[in-house]
């Protein structure tokens, strides 16, 4: 027995030694320096991409955000320039191959040469199957995987000319596995990681590093933006809690932290988080077990409901006691950190 509780002992210090041994080395910086170089990051008037602006602001860089709403990214602009900080702040509308376009080709104007392109901006829809059309799905495609194709075509030339570049496209840890009541968002993540990957393969020779992000949850304070169908309160509040747990949900600051380490050391891949890592690589090993137990997963969700199911409705118009509740008082700070509250 005593021999037994030994063994027992080194092996669970041996698999301590790796984890700390794998954050370690996942944490470490490299050597690609943001200090004076354009940035450009979608999405990057609240929540992560807001997040990864401030870093790189703090790191020297020359910092360039966009989204739709113009009254979200003038807050931003105010708050990253407040100590003097070059950013430039386009409201456009990414689905629009057009638009995103013109977008680069101000960046270009103002800024200088795009060095670093972050395709971050993105959306979610929750809710079962049966209520859940068309439109989630080409939304969802149009905004996590024809957007950042546009931004990325649009940005090749520059890269390609002077020989070097970095593109970081935030994916999901639902683009390696399928989250029950999450169809359209993980169908497009997966979109978007097979186009990340396929673009690091091909640019690679030509000195431009495509580095696939897929985080678990975090908490930026974004789930009250989610479009929720379905029972709406029931599926919110599943939705908020399960981004506020502690335990498996990421500190938004050190996920961006993280991604910009990556950034500098061109990975091509960085999954973070550890309930990420372990769903992605137990799906790896075992995908008809893994989809087992989604399936039992998918058992304790709110179920479909009757016509008023099919509308979509935002996080912030389907709350209840739940939803308020202390159980999500990690988000709602990160709602006010993150410039994720507004007039709605």
């Amino acid at each position: 027995m005593k021999r037994e509780t030994r063994n027992n002992w080194l092996t669970a210090v041996g698999v301590g030694a790796l984890v700390a041994a794998a954050s370690l080395w996942s944490n470490r910086r490299g050597f690609y320096d943001l200090q004076g170089r354009v940035v450009l990051i979608t999405g990057g008037s609240r929540g992560l991409g807001l997040i990864l602006a401030r870093q790189a602001v703090a790191e020297g860089a020359r910092v360039a955000i966009c989204a739709r709403d113009a009254a979200e990214l003038e807050r931003a602009r105010q708050e990253l320039t407040a100590d003097g900080a070059e950013v430039l702040a386009l409201a456009r509308d990414l689905t629009d191959a057009a638009e995103v376009h013109s977008l680069v080709a101000e960046v270009q104007q103002q800024l200088g040469a795009i060095e670093v392109l972050v395709n971050n901006a993105g959306i979610i829809t929750a809710g079962p199957l049966d209520h859940t059309d068309l439109r989630d799905y080409q939304d969802s495609m149009d905004t996590h995987f024809w957007a950042p194709l546009h931004a990325m075509q649009a940005v090749l030339p520059g890269m390609r000319q002077r020989g070097e570049g970095r593109i970081v496209n935030i994916a999901s840890v639902g683009g390696k596995v399928a989250v029950p009541h999450l169809a359209p968002y993980c169908a497009s993540k997966f979109a978007l990681v097979g186009l990340s990957e396929a673009f690091r393969a091909e640019l690679l020779q030509q000195g431009i590093l495509v580095t696939t992000v897929c985080p678990g949850l975090m908490r930026t304070g974004s789930a009250r933006h989610a479009l929720v169908k379905g029972q709406h309160q029931k599926e919110y509040a599943s939705f908020i809690i399960a981004d506020s747990l502690p335990a498996f949900t990421l500190d938004a600051d050190k996920a961006a932290r993280q991604i910009w380490n990556a950034c500098r050391r061109g990975d091509a891949e960085i999954i973070l988080g550890l309930p990420a890592k372990l769903l992605s690589g137990l799906h790896g090993l075992l995908p008809g077990t893994t989809s087992d137990l989604l399936g039992w997963v998918n058992q304790v969700l709110p179920s479909r409901t009757g016509e008023l199911g099919n509308e979509r409705r935002p996080g912030y118009e389907s709350e209840s006691a739940v939803s308020r509740s202390w159980l999500t008082a990690l988000t709602r700070k990160a709602e006010r950190d993150n410039n994720e509250l507004s007039n709605n």
